[in-house]
């Protein structure tokens, strides 16, 4: 009789483990427009929304409505029907802003009544009405002076630690923008203002307090809940050059740098200059011609050494990324959880590489206010959606952007190329907002959705994994034939 209690314990907790790592189903879903995701264990993803018009930038409002960046278009709001989980569908779109000037950054002051957006020069204040999905005011300038050619996008966030500062994100003006080595002219900067005390637009260019230069196009940009750290990851130089050799394939990386507080917590090199247009962070270093010393994310002269370009500099003079990440993957955004413990990262994919990498949803691991692992880790991103195949990129691939918190913690990610809008939660259907990365993968089903078997990417299965799989199969035997015994 007790080894069947046990048993029956045993078969409890089998039953139990199944089902939380198994995926929800529900009543009515959309299927992708490409092949289905590759999505990790213990992780489900299904499209919410499709048929947008390039959706970048994303955010709920203060009445769950999903407000959507199409790219010179307009911001759109998204009513949602929710039947749990991740059985989430969008309705029809409620235009909010008719704007083809408008192209990435979106934001929501603390109170949700002011919604800001961003064209490639401007910064745009409008009072909204979340339960109307609707602008009720004619648009304000709070920034402006920042028109470029190239890297237009013009990434915001609003501060939660301190009440009414805006972060604004410019990039250079070109691949290899020589002007950005001179501070005034405001390119390759990250800057906060403060919105309480502004009498009219601010001048990117002069005013604002300097985060950060030297950043080639820090798309996304985050706060860290715990310390108020202030985040961003760095989309890096193609096509580069050292000492007369392409190294570009695999050089530089793409960067997550680390840029100080605006809470008052003292950090001495915030505001100082990350390297760009003359010192880039290795990845692989084997092909860096004269690399010793070089490791991965240490800092390199580009070109040709001399008296003003070189590895001295780059290395004594400029701020190293915390992490480097491999080449050419485009980050695009980057949000934490909650607890701080785990930063999402959506890598958009690369052009300037013959075999394509990105394209996915990646974790990185934090504790206490920075990531886990070392500043030279080529493991820090740890994979939880991707497409089954990067050959078929960029032409037949999603292609992550923006992402948003919804308040039950689930995670929505936007894809332009496709059009579409996911939602991310655990297998079971629970928020993805409290959880820590795993490096067990799985692949999906034909509809979308993980079936927790599988490999998302190059990641490594946990060792005893295989012998808990057999373990629990076994359980399950025993729970059959206990079932005829007692």
């Amino acid at each position: 009789m007790k080894y069947s209690y046990g048993l029956l314990a045993s078969c409890l907790y089998a039953i139990a483990r199944a089902q939380s790592t198994s995926t929800q189903t529900c009543s009515t879903t959309l299927a992708p427009k490409n092949a289905a995701p590759s999505v990790a264990s213990g992780w489900d993803v299904k499209v919410v929304a499709t048929g947008l018009t390039s959706p970048r930038g994303i955010i709920f409002d203060s009445s769950g409505h999903l407000l959507v960046v199409q790219r010179n278009t307009g911001i759109v709001s998204l009513p949602l029907t929710d039947d749990g989980g991740s059985c989430v569908r969008a309705g029809k779109p409620i235009v909010v802003i008719k704007d083809k000037t408008l192209n990435h950054g979106i934001e929501l002051s603390s109170d949700g009544k002011t919604l800001y957006a961003s064209s490639a020069d401007i910064v745009y204040a409008w009072d909204y009405d979340a339960a109307n999905s609707k602008n009720t005011s004619e648009p304000r300038q709070i920034v402006t002076g920042m028109a470029t050619s190239d890297h237009t996008t013009r990434t915001l966030l609003v501060s939660k630690q301190v009440d009414d500062l805006l972060l604004v994100s410019r990039g250079s003006t070109s691949n290899l923008d020589l002007e950005a080595e001179d501070i005034n002219t405001g390119r390759s900067q990250i800057k906060a203002f403060n919105l309480t005390n502004a009498t009219g637009a601010y001048d990117f260019n002069t005013k604002g307090l300097r985060l950060g230069w030297g950043l080639r196009n820090s798309v996304g940009v985050a706060e860290e809940p715990l310390t108020g750290g202030i985040w961003s990851v760095e989309n890096s130089v193609d096509e580069m050059e050292r000492d007369g050799k392409n190294i570009h394939t695999d050089n530089p990386g793409e960067e997550m740098n680390f840029h100080g507080y605006l809470n008052g917590t003292e950090y001495a090199p915030q505001g100082q200059n990350y390297g760009y247009p003359s010192c880039f962070a290795a990845w692989n270093v084997s092909t860096i011609p004269q690399n010793a010393g070089i490791e991965v994310g240490t800092q390199f002269a580009i070109g040709e050494q001399n008296s003003t370009v070189n590895d001295t500099i780059c290395q004594k003079e400029r701020i190293p990324p915390r992490l480097t990440f491999q080449a050419h993957q485009a980050p695009l955004d980057l949000k934490f959880n909650a607890n701080g413990s785990t930063a999402f990262v959506t890598f958009h994919g690369s052009w300037d590489r013959a075999a394509p990498v990105g394209y996915k949803l990646s974790v990185v691991t934090f504790a206490n206010g920075s990531p886990l692992e070392p500043s030279n880790s080529t493991t820090a991103a740890v994979d939880i959606v991707a497409n089954q195949d990067n050959s078929k990129c960029p032409d037949a691939c999603f292609r992550p952007v923006g992402l948003a918190w919804d308040s039950k913690g689930r995670l929505f990610m936007s894809s332009d190329a496709t059009g579409e809008v996911y939602v991310i939660t655990r297998a079971d259907g629970s928020g993805a907002n409290a959880v820590q990365p795993s490096s067990t993968t799985a692949s999906p089903t034909a509809t979308g959705t993980a079936t927790g078997t599988g490999a998302a990417a190059a990641s490594s299965t946990k060792p005893g994994a295989g012998v808990r799989e057999k373990v629990q199969w076994w359980v399950f035997a025993a729970c059959m034939v206990l079932g005829l015994l007692v």
